[in-house]
């Protein structure tokens, strides 16, 4: 049979609660409780539009022209954003993963990012996805099996979905403090108090990163609630930025909303801003969910 766009699907199960994750990229393609959708889905034939469900590693967002300095060497990343002459979401968006531990309720697939032009350290990285009655958890790891420390980023690029309810009648509130100005998806700015976290969607057109997260009971938690309920994304407290992404064009739904949690912000490897760091032979570790209400 030929290869789907995302080559092979893994669907989990717990109850009526279901996930499916991609081979390519390890990307989150659906999931649901009930038959309720929580993120936005997309068909088995295409391509993740806009980056949907995907992991970013190692850097969420974007550089700015791919350029940026390790140790004192210039770096010259592949330009991924060609119209914008920038480096965006990592490098592994397009790469097949390989599936380590499964069962009906989890799998977990596995990819290295290997030296290359603008990237000198390899790192191995993990995608484990599991369900249960709570909803999802997805856990990140990240182990630096080069000789030299390295600093990175994670991210995570769903498009979350209260049920039925359309994206316009919905409110997002965020767990968020601070607004970082941007222009062009950069930095423009030092980051600026947030005068409300709750955005209701309806015309909104938002492209914008929020950081100052702050924890609630141990977690991150970024809500989007609607007429047909709500969903929750919660993250660790790394997760300290969120990238919230409004387009109108989502296959099959229109206006959909992508709440992307980021241990740091766009343009990172520049600024330095909450960048992580793994020493040789060191693993990082961090988990986000989503939770239905």
């Amino acid at each position: 049979m030929p290869m789907p766009p995302t080559g092979e699907q893994f669907e989990i199960r717990s109850g009526d609660t279901r996930a499916v994750v991609t081979e390519v990229g390890a990307g989150l393609r659906a999931f649901d409780v009930a038959g309720r959708p929580c993120v936005e889905t997309f068909e088995v034939d295409a391509r993740p539009p806009r980056g949907a469900g995907a992991v970013l590693v190692p850097w969420p967002n974007r550089t700015a022209g791919g350029r940026w300095t390790w140790n004192g060497a210039p770096q010259q990343l592949a330009l991924s954003e060609p119209a914008a002459g920038n480096a965006i979401h990592g490098l592994l968006r397009h790469t097949l993963y390989r599936p380590g531990e499964q069962a009906p309720d989890a799998v977990v697939l596995h990819a290295v990012v290997a030296p290359q032009p603008g990237w000198p350290v390899p790192l191995e990285t993990s995608v484990g996805y599991r369900v249960d009655g709570a909803g999802l958890t997805v856990t990140h790891r990240v182990r630096n099996v080069g000789v030299a420390s390295v600093p990175f980023g994670i991210g995570a690029h769903p498009y979350l979905r209260a049920g039925n309810a359309a994206t316009d009648d919905c409110t997002l509130t965020l767990a968020a403090t601070t607004a970082l100005p941007l222009h062009g998806g950069l930095p423009a700015g030092p980051a600026v108090a947030l005068e409300s976290a709750a955005f209701p969607l309806r015309g909104a057109q938002l492209d914008h990163a929020f950081g100052g997260c702050v924890p609630v009971d141990g977690r991150v938690r970024h809500m989007l609630a609607g007429p047909d309920g709500s969903v929750e994304l919660w993250a660790d407290p790394a997760f300290g930025w969120v990238q919230v992404f409004t387009p109108a064009d989502h296959p099959g739904r229109g206006r959909a909303v992508a709440v992307e949690p980021m241990t740091c912000p766009p343009d990172a490897l520049n600024t330095g801003v909450d960048l992580l760091t793994v020493d040789p032979g060191e693993t990082w570790t961090g988990s986000w969910g989503i939770t239905p209400h």
